[in-house]
């Protein structure tokens, strides 16, 4: 099951569930087979939004209600809410509905990066392009603003722009004023990602990183005469300094719940070729490329979906544990993935987990098993009220008769502690999933720290 609002819809439906369509691309690139995480899943599409493609809770609360009701197994929302405690969470209470009948929840972390404490969907029980010469031409550094370059001679010349947006307007100037061609640099906070879907050019252009543009700008001022030429090589696969953590995707740490470590792992979400509405290139192509952890978010659900049909008897908290403790996190050139702003080793409030690897997720080991219930003494233990826990987990709950747990303890496949003055001991159980026979295993840590002023 899939909630979507407005053009988005068919964008990250494809991504959970899509049958191989052949020759997908958009201007010839990423040009192949387009296929779905779980290309034999059935689908059911629940729509949230109408009026400025602004989703109300009520009407997310109405299509979660609707989904559970028909049996769905795995619940994808590529939307979130904010930050709030999770008894005034619209998503996290449907999807604690959700997970009581067994459905799995996979929630989009937020684009609201790279600032950290921008996560959306907290709750630990939600796994959170035309052709150009390939010869040397004049390279000129110069301001693309509008007006800029009426008296600059850039007739013939690439002009290299500094600052990533508003690429139409910068093209349009180049051309009027006779420019061949346009390097637009990306901001310092934008690091090495190239967004396609932010990429509308009018001449032809490049996309360059922050560090590929300070490259450039030393090359210019190094020499009296620099030249450049654009040659576009197409789709490029298996980069080594792949994945990497793009500038806009939410950071933790939870603001909701700190000790719970957020977010839970991170999946394919940058320039994401998939169906669409509309035709970017003006052919009966109906394909685009879009990114955000709306795209990631249904690469997951896909995934768990995998998981679900190859172990039908696997809780949702099984899928995510099996899904969090066999991720990766090494790039394909076997180095800690970078975060692209800094370029040095992403944290675990960039990451999580590290990155989804499907395959050694469905045979993990050890998972880290939760039921429903499991939840009441660590929602007791944030100090919510009876009546606040009793909203989320739909029945009477008295605290003072629940042993409150803190949010270390929840038997959750990560945690966070903040390390000021700690002495603290922690106790979780794992259960193999060796056959013939289960069992299960406790593991405890004693932990003590101090943090030196």
């Amino acid at each position: 099951m899939t909630c979507w609002t407005g053009i988005s819809m068919g964008h990250t439906l494809q991504h959970s569930s899509w049958k191989s369509c052949e020759s997908a691309n958009l201007f010839g690139q990423a040009n192949g087979a387009a296929i779905g995480m779980a290309p034999l899943a059935h689908l059911a599409m629940y729509k949230v939004s109408a009026i400025d493609n602004k989703a109300g809770e009520s009407e997310i609360l109405a299509a979660m209600d609707a989904a559970i009701d028909d049996g769905v197994d795995v619940l994808s929302l590529s939307l979130g809410l904010g930050s709030h405690p999770f008894y005034d969470d619209a998503i996290a209470t449907g999807a604690f509905a959700a997970i009581q009948k067994g459905i799995f929840v996979s929630c989009s972390a937020g684009n609201e990066g790279p600032l950290y404490r921008t996560l959306s969907n907290e709750a630990p029980w939600i796994l959170t392009p035309k052709h150009f010469p390939s010869s040397s031409l004049p390279l000129v550094y110069a301001s693309c603003k509008n007006g800029s370059l009426k008296n600059v001679d850039v007739k013939g010349k690439i002009v290299f722009c500094e600052g990533g947006s508003e690429t139409v307007s910068k093209g349009k100037e180049v051309k009027r004023n006779g420019g061949a061609a346009m390097i637009v640099m990306n901001y310092e906070y934008q690091g090495s990602v190239i967004v396609l879907d932010y990429e509308h050019h009018v001449l032809p252009a490049s996309r360059v990183s922050y560090m590929a543009g300070l490259a450039i700008k030393a090359y210019i001022n190094s020499t009296s005469s620099p030249t450049a030429t654009i040659l576009f090589k197409g789709t490029v696969t298996g980069v080594p300094a792949a994945p990497q953590v793009a500038w806009f995707s939410s950071r933790g740490p939870s603001i909701a719940s700190p000790g719970i470590l957020k977010p839970d792992i991170i999946g394919p979400g940058v320039n994401i070729l998939a169906a669409y509405p509309v035709s970017d290139d003006h052919t009966t192509n109906r394909f685009g490329m879009i990114s955000g952890t709306s795209m990631s978010c249904p690469h997951l659900s896909g995934i768990a979906a995998l998981l679900k049909s190859a172990h039908p008897n696997w809780s949702p908290a099984a899928i995510k544990s099996a899904i969090m403790t066999t991720a990766s996190l090494y790039n394909l050139g076997g180095k800690p993935i970078p975060e692209q702003r800094k370029y040095l080793p992403a944290t675990v409030f960039d990451i999580g987990a590290g990155q989804v690897n499907p395959s050694r997720a469905s045979d993990p080991g050890l998972i880290y098993d939760l039921k429903p219930d499991d939840y009441v003494p660590y929602l007791c233990g944030l100090g919510y009220s009876d009546k606040h826990v009793g909203l989320i987990v739909k029945r009477n709950v008295k605290c003072s008769n629940d042993s409150s747990i803190p949010e270390a303890q929840l038997n959750y496949p990560s945690f966070s502690i903040e390390l000021v003055l700690l002495h603290r001991y922690i106790q979780e159980q794992l259960q193999t999933l060796a056959s013939p026979t289960q069992s299960t295993l406790f593991s405890s840590l004693h932990l003590k720290a101090y943090v030196l002023r």
